[in-house]
């Protein structure tokens, strides 16, 4: 996963861990505007989100993060 990706994803976690609480969840869906404007990288978060780590829908904002941290 590309580096901007990952930074992305650990800023919206933060976010919204800040925000909601250590128990908010999120979907990889979060990471993109509700106008899908870089088609290849909302198909990157899939495949890792779903294809490499066949994550649920919903998962928590905290596993996400820490999974993103540690090079998963």
């Amino acid at each position: 996963m590309r580096a901007k990706l990952r930074e992305k994803i650990i800023a919206v976690c933060e976010e919204k861990i800040a925000r909601k609480g250590e128990a908010v969840g999120l979907s990889f869906y979060a990471f993109f505007a509700n106008k899908n404007d870089d088609p290849e990288l909302l198909m990157e978060a899939a495949e890792w989100w779903i294809k490499t780590h066949k994550l649920d829908h919903f998962e928590k904002a905290v596993k996400i993060r820490d999974m993103i941290r540690s090079g998963v």
